[in-house]
C-alpha cells in the first residue's frame, strides 16, 4: 500500500469499513466519536473524550485494542498518582550471579500501544506532565535515560465535565497535544434499549481483529502521501489564523470572543485528519467540507474564550460556528464530525435555522452573568396587577 492508486485507496476504504463494522458490534451509537477516534489513530494523534460516566468511553478503547490487535493499558488517574506510577522507575534488584545489588528499570503502564488515561483531570499537574513527552515525542525519559515507545502509540484520555471538586484542569500545553476533543453524549432512547439488550447477553467485547499494528502504520503512510490542493491547504491555514484576535486575517468572532487562538498544531491536525477522512470516504483529495467538519473537534479545546464570551454564555462551538460562517467555504451548519455539545443543549436546531451572532447576543443579553434577568427586562416583563381597593376606602363609602 506504499503507492497511491485507486486500488490502494479502495483497500484503505474497505479496511476502514471493516474496522467500523467490528467496533459497532460492541459500541452502540456514538458514530461521530467512533469515527473521530479511528481518524485520530490512523493520523497518529491523541484524542480527549469528554462525557458523563457510563457512556462507553472505556469500552470503546478496549474494543479498539481488540480490533487493531494491540496491547491496551488503563491508567486510573487519582490525586495521589505519581509520575513514576505512569512512566515506571528504577528499582533495586539483586544480581543472581554476583549477589550484588543493582538498579533495574521497571516499565510503567505507559509502555503499551493504546493508553486509556481515565479521568485525566483528577491527577495533579505534576503527574499530568509525565504524559507530555510520551504524547508528543513517543518516548519516556527516566533518570536521564530516554526510552522509545513502541509504535503505533495512541493516548485516549477521558474527563468528566460534571464534577469539579478534586480536579485539576489540563494545562494549555497538554490540551494542545490532543488532536481531537470529542464530546460523548448520552444515548438516545433506541440506543439505550440496544445497550441494555446487548449487555444482558454478555458484558465482554465480541469484536474480532481485522487490522494489526503494521497495517495501521502502513495506512498512516498512505494517508500522509495523499496530496492536498493549494487552495484547500490555504483555506485550512486561513481558518487557523482566523482564531487569533490580533492577526491580520482575524475574524469578528475572534475579536469579540477569543482571548487566545489555536496553535500551529491545529493547522497540522486539519490537514493530517482531512487526508484520513477523505480516504475513509473513498476519495484521494481533501475537500472544504472535510476541513469544516474537522474544525469543531480540532479547535474547541485549543481556543481560549474571553470574559465577554463567558458572560454572554457563548461556547467554543458557537464561536467556531460563527468563524465558519464568516470565513468558511461550502459550510453547512448542520454537518459536523460529531454534533455533540450543539445537539445536547438544543442549539443544533438553531444552527439549521440560520443561527447568527446577532441572535445569540440578543438571547444572551436577556439574562445576566448568573442567569438572572436584567432589571430592565424584569420590569418590562412584569405583569401589571390592578391594586385592590383597601378596606378603609370601602367603609368610608
Amino acid at each position: 500500500m506504499s503507492v497511491i492508486n485507486e486500488k490502494n485507496i479502495k483497500l484503505f476504504s474497505e479496511k476502514c469499513a471493516q474496522i467500523f463494522e467490528q467496533v459497532q458490534r460492541d459500541v452502540v451509537g456514538q458514530h461521530g466519536v467512533v469515527e473521530g477516534t479511528i481518524i485520530g489513530m490512523i493520523a497518529g494523534g491523541n484524542v480527549l473524550l469528554e462525557g458523563i460516566p457510563g457512556v462507553g468511553k472505556t469500552r470503546l478503547v478496549r474494543t479498539l485494542g481488540r480490533v487493531f490487535s494491540l496491547p491496551f493499558s488503563r491508567i486510573q488517574f487519582t490525586p495521589d498518582l505519581m509520575p513514576a506510577d505512569v512512566t515506571g522507575t528504577n528499582i533495586i534488584v539483586k544480581d543472581e550471579k554476583t549477589g550484588n545489588s543493582k538498579f533495574e528499570f521497571q516499565k510503567g503502564p505507559i509502555f503499551s500501544n493504546i493508553i486509556l488515561a481515565d479521568e485525566i483531570n483528577r491527577a495533579t499537574p505534576k503527574t499530568q506532565s509525565a504524559l507530555l513527552e510520551a504524547m508528543q515525542e513517543h518516548r519516556v525519559t527516566v533518570m536521564g535515560v530516554s526510552r522509545k515507545l513502541d509504535e503505533p502509540f495512541f493516548v485516549l484520555a477521558t474527563q468528566n465535565p460534571i464534577e469539579q471538586d478534586g480536579t485539576y484542569p489540563l494545562p494549555e500545553a497538554q490540551m494542545d497535544r490532543f488532536m481531537f476533543k470529542l464530546i460523548v453524549t448520552f444515548p438516545t432512547m433506541e440506543e439505550l434499549k440496544a445497550i441494555v439488550n446487548m449487555t444482558q447477553i454478555t458484558m465482554d467485547e465480541t469484536a474480532d481483529a481485522v487490522c494489526n499494528g503494521e497495517e495501521l502504520l502502513e495506512m498512516r503512510k498512505v494517508a500522509n502521501a495523499i496530496p492536498v490542493a493549494d487552495e484547500v491547504l490555504e483555506y485550512a491555514m486561513k481558518l487557523a489564523v482566523a482564531t487569533h484576535p490580533d492577526t491580520e486575517g482575524t475574524s469578528q468572532a475572534a475579536v469579540k470572543y477569543i482571548r487566545n487562538g489555536a496553535s500551529p498544531r491545529a493547522g497540522q491536525a486539519l490537514i493530517s485528519a482531512g487526508k484520513v477522512k477523505a480516504l475513509i470516504n473513498g476519495r484521494y483529495n481533501v475537500s472544504y467540507g472535510d476541513i469544516n467538519e474537522l474544525a469543531f473537534p480540532i479547535f474547541r479545546h485549543r481556543i481560549k474564550l474571553n470574559f465577554e464570551a463567558i458572560a454572554d454564555r457563548i461556547t467554543a462551538d458557537d464561536v467556531i460556528h460563527m468563524l465558519l460562517k464568516e470565513k468558511g467555504i461550502d459550510y453547512k451548519a448542520n454537518v459536523t464530525l460529531e454534533r455533540a455539545a450543539s445537539a445536547r443543549d438544543g442549539k443544533a436546531k438553531a444552527f439549521d435555522s440560520g443561527y447568527s451572532e446577532d441572535e445569540s447576543s440578543k438571547k444572551a443579553k436577556k439574562k445576566g452573568l448568573f442567569g438572572r434577568k436584567n432589571k430592565e427586562e424584569a420590569t418590562e416583563e412584569a405583569p401589571q396587577v390592578e391594586q385592590a381597593p383597601s378596606v378603609d376606602s370601602e367603609e368610608n363609602q
